[in-house]
């Protein structure tokens, strides 16, 4: 029974998620794993539960993974299947944890902060092991109530709020006392909080949408062709930003023929060019990278890429056997500082939306909007572009700034400060469209801040883990 609970739970996370997008069910998607851990007494047997609920949650969402490797990188339909089962073991660790700990603090008058907390901080530890991908407070995108929290907590203080209520339920579904339940009295509280901010959009960028094969093999022709498309998807006049995405297409900097090309687009357009190429180390080792040019086409700065996608751009010393996605010889070098172009743009590469430490550096270093570069073709036709989305929509809300989000074949968007899509273009074509946005100086809390809460969660569930098995200890001993 408490195996099957735990997997209910990890069925309810997914749910939650697109592609199915049952997002009401956020606040009561850990409810079942937390029943399991009340029942079960052994910390070792809470931990195998958890595991094979964080297996579930992660093989169902992240299902495109196998695809990507066995397509793109190469490995054939075993291989994919092999490598992404041992990613979904790995990342189950996270529940697997949560749950072996969650069961000291449960039985406490303290459980409903105590739980949201442990589970709040142990999301906050995702990136720095590995993979970071989508919290439980990203199902709470749509909710205006609760995303007033996002400029002051990030993602996180949604995930506080739906570990809160889960745990809630739990202890109503267990006939605890009431007086437990008191902890939800502050949640009110929350339409205390200002609603999120509006910025006017008076700028325009035209966003340029290629739909390029990710496995194209090139050829010189080939690219001439494709950067003479490239070019006519970029006419315009009267914008004050042209975009590129992040591209499957061998464009680089380093070429004196390709630089003079790209200065002829901004020149061509009178605006500011933003786009994605492999940049180079002064040792030659490839860099993913955004490239800004004003409108004398003159390179202003380069931002290279500084979280790489696992898998894509570098393969983790654990599965030194898979093959690469990236045609790039070698493994991609991270980039070692935030980039703010002289036009107070911010540009985050691909995966880097799914780090909100990482993106909110952009508005500390005077960013006044952001853009998203993504090739998210390698996706295929699956639920990760839109959960990719849902990930720019959170930063946007979070810092209080516009996103551009330019893609090779979708979402291209552009996302409001609220994190609301304003506008969109139709997935996997090729087109180019003028896109508003608007530009703020303004900073958030969180922008200021970072994830203090995050961490202030983890450091308080881990101290009321202690505090609780140590009682424990203490009434054992009495006996």
């Amino acid at each position: 029974m408490n195996y099957a609970l735990s997997i209910f739970s990890a069925v309810l996370l997914i749910l939650i998620f697109p592609r199915f997008d049952l997002t009401w069910l956020a606040p009561v998607a850990l409810t079942p794993l937390l029943i399991a851990c009340t029942r079960e007494s052994s910390w070792r047997s809470r931990f195998l539960q958890g595991w094979a609920g964080g297996f579930i949650f992660w093989f169902g969402v992240c299902y495109w993974i196998q695809f990507v490797l066995e397509v793109h990188g190469g490995m054939g339909k075993w291989g994919g299947w092999g490598t992404f089962v041992l990613f979904a073991i790995l990342k189950g660790l996270h529940m697997a944890v949560f749950a072996a700990l969650a069961g000291f603090v449960i039985r406490r008058w303290w459980a409903i902060p105590a739980c949201a907390a442990l589970w709040t901080g142990l999301e906050r530890t995702h990136g720095p092991f590995g993979f970071a991908w989508l919290d439980l407070g990203n199902a709470g995108i749509d909710m205006p109530a609760a995303m007033r929290l996002a400029p002051i907590m990030g993602v996180y203080g949604l995930s506080f709020v739906f570990s809160m209520t889960a745990c809630a339920l739990a202890l109503v579904v267990l006939r605890r006392p009431r007086r437990e339940l008191a902890w939800l009295l502050i949640l009110p509280l929350i339409y205390l909080l200002p609603p999120l901010a509006t910025v006017p959009a008076t700028q325009t960028a035209l966003v340029v949408q290629p739909n390029v094969d990710t496995e194209t093999e090139w050829t010189r022709a080939l690219l001439d062709q494709t950067e003479q498309q490239l070019a006519l998807l970029s006419r315009t006049h009267s914008v004050d930003l042209v975009i590129w995405p992040e591209m499957p297409v061998p464009l680089y900097p380093s070429d004196p023929a390709f630089l003079r090309y790209a200065g002829q687009v901004a020149q061509s357009s009178q605006a500011y060019f933003l786009f994605g190429a492999i940049g180079r180390t002064k040792k030659g080792a490839p860099l993913n990278s955004a490239l800004m040019i004003d409108p004398g086409g003159r390179v202003l700065d380069e931002y290279d890429k500084i979280k790489l996608v696992p898998f894509g751009e570098f393969v983790p010393d654990v599965f030194s056997w898979v093959n690469r996605v990236t045609k790039e010889a070698g493994d991609f070098q991270s980039g070692s500082r935030v980039v703010v172009f002289p036009n107070h743009v911010g540009a985050f590469i691909c995966y880097e939306s799914a780090f909100p430490d990482l993106v909110r550096q952009f508005a500390v270093d005077g960013a006044e909007v952001f853009v998203n570069l993504s090739n998210d073709g390698y996706f295929g036709t699956s639920a990760a572009h839109e959960q990719h989305l849902e990930l720019v929509r959170m930063r946007a809300a979070e810092n209080a700034r516009w996103i551009v989000r330019a893609t090779n074949d979708g979402i291209t968007a552009a996302v409001d400060p609220s994190g609301r899509v304003t506008e969109r273009l139709a997935p996997f074509t090729q087109l180019s469209a003028t896109m508003h946005y608007g530009t703020s100086t303004n900073q958030t809390l969180y922008t200021r801040h970072g994830d203090w809460f995050a961490w202030s969660c983890l450091v308080i569930g881990i101290l009321s883990c202690l505090t609780a098995s140590s009682g424990s200890s203490l009434r054992s001993g009495a006996r």
